[in-house]
């Protein structure tokens, strides 16, 4: 793990999307935090030691989907598949499928596996899969300031957690999308899907995969800074967007958690959310193949209240 020393940081952006702002500072104590996201190795060992059963190994409660078929309440979750051309970028059905059998054995459903990727992020994870697993190992989700915090490195005023420049002389910094999103993936960092953790520079506290490669989970309950998301990267949140929705309140959705980083999946042309200020919205009940998490230690070994 890695020592994420406390202090005042700003927080947010005003200059992307509104979910992100206003900026605001912040001041957070020191913690640990584990240096890279948890992989594949790390999640197998927990899963053989516990028995655990992640969400999306297990068949949806019926009698939360009264009018679904028999055959669509099995184990399933949502996966990428790129459309074999341009597609209209507001309708993110013609990329996501809910696919029977895939889970984080099998990111890309039947017949795919992470034999060779065991030091690839674990994907395929909802909130309570990311839980049991810190629980587990006798460590926390971090909040959203917490990750925040960490993942800016020290800097501060820039726009990526690097400098101003997305790609600077021409190096990808982190594992995002480049080409013609959804349709195209060129792989100028050399990544269709997930990377190894550490295949791309550390931040300035030696933190690896902050940005990219995956989606973090966090333990803050989403609220807006000042606007509700104008989402691009979950396909599960839709229903979430009509009302601002906190572990208080439920309108007939899922609750919903932070979830911090981007992704590979983030692109310049469709979700610029590969900035230590993004923030998006996810349902707890959701797991994605671009989902997935690290966890954090408090200095004096407590939880943190979520915000």
């Amino acid at each position: 793990m890695v020592w994420i020393p406390g202090g005042s940081f700003v927080m947010g952006s005003d200059q992307h999307y509104p979910e992100e702002a206003p900026s605001h500072r912040m001041q957070v104590d020191g913690f640990w935090m584990d240096r890279a996201p948890v992989t594949n190795a790390q999640f197998k060992k927990f899963v053989k030691a516990s028995g655990h059963v992640t969400v999306a190994e297990r068949p949806p409660d019926a009698t939360l989907y009264p009018d679904a078929d028999a055959e669509q309440l099995q184990p399933a979750s949502i996966v990428f598949v790129a459309p074999p051309g341009p597609s209209r970028q507001g309708n993110h059905y013609s990329w996501w499928q809910y696919i029977a059998g895939a889970d984080w054995r099998h990111p890309e459903g039947p017949g795919s596996s992470i034999r060779g990727r065991e030091q690839h992020p674990v994907v395929h994870i909802a909130w309570d899969d990311a839980a049991a697993y810190a629980s587990w190992i006798g460590k926390q989700l971090p909040s959203e300031i917490e990750w925040e915090r960490a993942a800016w490195g020290g800097r501060e005023g820039c726009e990526f957690a690097w400098g101003d420049a997305l790609h600077p002389r021409g190096v990808p910094m982190a594992n995002t999308f480049q080409g013609d999103f959804p349709h195209h993936n060129s792989r100028l960092d050399g990544y269709e899907r997930t990377s190894p953790v550490g295949a791309f520079p550390a931040n300035g506290y030696g933190l690896l995969d902050m940005i990219g490669n995956v989606w973090e989970w966090t333990a803050s309950w989403y609220g807006p800074h000042n606007a509700e998301p104008s989402g691009c990267c979950s396909a599960a949140d839709d229903a979430g967007r009509e009302a601002s929705i906190d572990k208080h309140s439920q309108h007939g959705a899922s609750p919903r958690k932070v979830v911090k980083g981007g992704s590979y999946l983030c692109a310049p042309s469709y979700c610029q959310r590969y900035r230590p200020a993004a923030r998006m919205a996810q349902g707890i009940d959701t797991s994605t193949g671009h989902m997935g998490f690290r966890c954090v230690v408090r200095a004096d070994g407590t939880a943190q209240a979520d915000p």
